[in-house]
């Protein structure tokens, strides 16, 4: 089964696996970085924004994440752009995509949507 999504409905999508696995993938060693000048000029023109937020916000303006491999010596360090986000999320494992999409979504189906996005598949878990 193949899910088409819209740019701005992948955007959404990862913005909730940001909000909901960002701690469960530091059970993997794995932690997000960005550049703290991108970081603060992302927060700038965002009013009252979670730290979810500005990371959108830096996606959006060009700028790069970085999933960061703490663990295993880098192996599974990567960066993405927004394009990745968009190009990616739909590859999610459609049970995962249809609990997200479905607003049924939990810490898994989160992690899953991360790994996704990151690696182009589901390495861990």
């Amino acid at each position: 089964m193949q899910i088409i999504l819209t740019p701005e409905e992948s955007i959404n999508i990862f913005y909730n696996a940001l909000c909901n696995g960002l701690g469960y993938i530091g059970g993997y060693g794995l932690k997000i970085d960005y550049s703290k000048d991108a970081y603060a000029s992302a927060r700038k023109g965002l009013q009252e924004p979670c730290f979810e937020d500005v990371l959108i916000q830096i996606l959006k303006d060009g700028g790069i994440l970085t999933f960061v491999d703490i663990e295993n010596d880098g192996e599974y360090t990567k960066h993405i752009i927004m394009q990745d986000v968009v190009d990616r999320v739909a590859k999610t494992p459609a049970d995962h995509l249809l609990d997200e999409i479905n607003e049924e979504g939990d810490a898994t189906t989160a992690d899953v949507i991360l790994q996704t996005v990151a690696f182009g598949e589901v390495i861990f878990g």
